[in-house]
């Protein structure tokens, strides 16, 4: 198959960007070069409402370099939008024919709609959220929405941004206590004159590179060790603890924070209170990243013009099939394996062992779709790459908590390497849940082995209990001789986690069912 590849560029107040994607096997997009420029465009934009002949030709100047980075691919589609700075500007019709006339591209300025409509639209594909508050910072101007049931419900654009809120109210870089105070006034009379926003208690999603910097500092400040920052959550005393932080630096140690863009290091302030105080407002269930924003929203709203709707049905399958295809796993093996834990795992239920529920059944399935990817990698130490892999890796549609808990369950090899993979996170975990991921591992592992072969020899399995000693008998069409060997090999830590010795039968279907 030939590779396709897309591009888009976003003319931000601040900065300027352009992201070449390549679209994958399942269609989706996947990131492969991101060029920053830091323009500051916002700045060149006179008190009559202009834009500078000199903000213009560092508009096109940077255009013109993205050029000799796109000339280096053959694009299937190339998009251009501009935000706030150039929406604003009272010369639009001169910027856009200089754009057209002096460099490759055709420049779309967004509406203010648009704007916070392709937000959104990025943040309901790519995370698990069904009902949120997205806000947008910019440099000139910042988007809030409100969605529920995944539908956009409202939207709204402020006209200040981080740079607008830097230069209106701090006379130098950093402020002083009364400047902040006085911004934090002003933005919460703000965000309260929107009645939808005020008291929602749902996710505020943070969209941009200004959020993008606040979780990293805090992931910093916490050593945080999971990898990856879409869909990564902070609570309201993060916040105020990453805001109190950095207001106590000198600038010359805020351009050193690790974590923070050094061409951010002026404006991170006012950004950082835009969430604070948006927080407040919505009096919010904690403040998540996404990673996705206006660039991948507008390409969502491209690749879906034949689905009829712009939201995918569901992210996290996307997400599964997504693995599926990079590491090339068995779909007919996968079905087979879930067939068999579904009939293990309610029986197991309705006999009361295990205290097993409906959610548990659901990280089973969802495990056994991705069990053992890793020897796709290695197959001596596929547990070890399974685990890395899906611990690391961002998976559209699951927060780090369930990414991590899926890496437990689909990496399951013994107690001892469990164990070891659980130990730097043994305290986002109660001892009972501990117990649980570990019984819910054992269970999975034991259903792969009863298809050891890839052979669908196992067909169906029955589950008796007696002096508390279970009896599974094993339904075979076929000869059972690897999966009895297997599963007699493997069922000892399933025993250990239920605290039951098992007694195993292999029986040939037909002969038993006659």
């Amino acid at each position: 198959m030939s590779r396709k590849y897309y591009a888009i560029i976003d003319v931000g107040s601040n900065t300027m960007r352009l992201v070449i994607y390549l679209r994958d096997k399942g269609g989706r997009l996947r990131e492969i070069e991101n060029v920053k420029a830091v323009a500051r465009l916002r700045n060149y934009l006179l008190s009559n409402g202009t834009l500078s002949d000199q903000g213009i030709q560092k508009l096109i100047t940077t255009l013109n370099s993205f050029e000799e980075v796109t000339s280096s691919y053959e694009l299937e589609e190339m998009v251009c939008v501009a935000t706030a700075t150039i929406r604003q500007a009272t010369n639009q019709t001169e910027i856009l024919h200089r754009v057209t006339n002096e460099t490759d591209f055709h420049m779309r300025i967004l509406s203010e709609h648009e704007e916070a409509f392709y937000g959104y639209l990025a943040v309901v594909n790519s995370t698990p959220i069904s009902e949120g508050i997205t806000v947008d910072i910019g440099g000139g101007s910042t988007e809030v929405t409100y969605f529920k049931n995944r539908k956009l419900i409202e939207s709204h654009s402020f006209p200040f941004g981080a740079l607008t809120l830097k230069q209106d109210f701090f006379k130098r870089d950093l402020p002083t206590e009364a400047e902040f105070s006085e911004l934090r006034h002003y933005l919460l009379e703000e965000f309260h004159s929107l009645p939808w926003l005020r008291d929602r208690k749902v996710p505020l999603i943070g969209i941009g590179g200004g959020a993008r910097n606040l979780v990293q500092i805090d992931q910093n400040l916490k050593e945080y060790p999971l990898a990856g920052l879409h869909q990564y959550k902070m609570k309201d005393s993060d916040l105020s603890f990453v805001k109190n932080y950095l207001f106590t630096l000198p600038m010359k140690k805020l351009q050193k924070v690790e974590g923070l863009s050094k061409d951010r290091a002026d404006i991170i302030l006012p950004a950082t209170e835009v969430f604070h105080s948006l927080y407040d407002t919505v009096q919010a269930a904690g403040f998540i990243l996404s990673r996705k924003g206006l660039r991948d929203g507008v390409f969502f709203e491209q690749l879906t013009r034949d689905m009829g709707t712009s939201v995918f049905p569901n992210v996290l399958e996307e997400s599964i099939q997504e693995l599926i295809n990079d590491f090339e796993l068995n779909i007919a093996q996968i079905h087979h394996v879930q067939h068999l834990a579904y009939e293990l795992f309610h029986q197991l239920h309705e006999k009361g062992i295990g205290s097993l529920t409906k959610e548990d059944w659901t990280e089973v399935k969802r495990a056994s779709y991705v069990f053992n990817l890793g020897e796709y990698i290695d197959n001596e130490s596929s547990s070890q790459h399974t685990f890395y892999l899906l611990a690391n890796r961002t998976i559209d549609g699951l927060m780090h908590i369930e990414r991590l808990r899926l890496a437990l369950l689909a990496s399951f090899k013994n107690k001892t390497i469990f164990k070891q993979f659980l130990n730097p996170y043994k305290k986002w975990f109660l001892k009972s849940e501990r117990k649980k991921l570990r019984l819910l591992g054992a269970l999975l592992k034991f259903c792969y082995s009863l298809d050891s072969t890839r052979r669908q020899t196992v067909q169906d399995l029955y589950v008796a209990s007696h002096d508390g000693e279970l009896h599974i008998t094993v339904y075979c069409t076929g000869d059972w001789m690897p999966e009895e060997y297997q599963s007699e090999k493997q069922k000892k830590h399933l025993e250990k986690a239920l605290k039951r010795s098992i007694e195993l039968s292999f029986v040939e279907q037909e002969a038993e069912m006659v």
